[in-house]
């Protein structure tokens, strides 16, 4: 006869559901950076990842300078619109 630990498999069952969900979940992120360099493109900073990226600033009649702290938003996790949300 074969017996089932049901708080074992309720456990598993659950999990289960909880990493199918996290891997699927996609939301907006905020994180602190720097401006290493000012380009025509845009400003050059720091992703969370320490890879660098030019990414444009959405606060409007703002001039931003190297080495200022600033937020960025990423939205969805997309890195292809990282962008400057706020200072720091």
């Amino acid at each position: 006869m074969i017996t089932m630990d049901f708080k074992t498999e309720l456990s598993k069952s659950i999990q289960l559901m909880i990493d199918r969900k996290w891997n699927t979940h996609q939301s907006d992120r905020t994180y602190e950076s720097v401006i290493k360099e000012v380009t025509p493109k845009g400003y050059l900073v720091l992703d969370e990842t320490g890879n660098t990226r030019t990414v444009p600033c959405c606060i409007p009649n703002i001039s931003l300078k190297v080495g200022q702290r600033v937020w960025l938003k990423e939205p969805l996790g997309d890195l292809k619109k990282l962008h400057i949300c706020g200072i720091a």
